[in-house]
């Protein structure tokens, strides 16, 4: 009886843990993307994190648009952005402790990384 209340409490513990690290990675983060042309394109992200679901928005370019197929799995997230008929795949992973998300972006057969912060940190 002990052991699976233990057993229990600490599965609890566990996603209640996951649960705080998810909600966290919701709201406003930026980062600049350095293009292989060498242009930098300063990108602004809106996420919503409901349960497994990611929602929200890219801002670039003086355009907004919506995240496609986002998906949230502990600390890793993915989604997908279309800005003029080129969808760019996102596969990150959130650091809590950094508060940052790495990102890998591929998109036409290239990829690139990008650092997301909050803004002002």
């Amino acid at each position: 009886m002990k052991r699976t209340l233990l057993i229990t409490a600490l599965l609890l513990c566990c996603f209640a843990i996951c649960y705080a690290a998810i909600a966290d990675m919701g709201g406003q983060w930026s980062s600049t993307f350095n293009a292989p042309d060498g242009n930098a394109y300063p990108l602004s992200y809106s996420f919503k994190v409901e349960g497994s679901s990611l929602t929200g928005t890219l801002e670039t370019s003086g355009m907004s648009v919506p995240l496609d197929s986002g998906k949230v799995a502990g600390d890793d997230l993915s989604f997908s952005v279309s800005v003029q008929g080129v969808t760019y795949s996102h596969k990150g992973k959130y650091f809590a402790a950094g508060d940052s998300i790495g990102m890998d972006v591929t998109f036409e057969g290239n990829k690139g990384h990008i650092k997301l912060s909050r803004p002002g940190k």
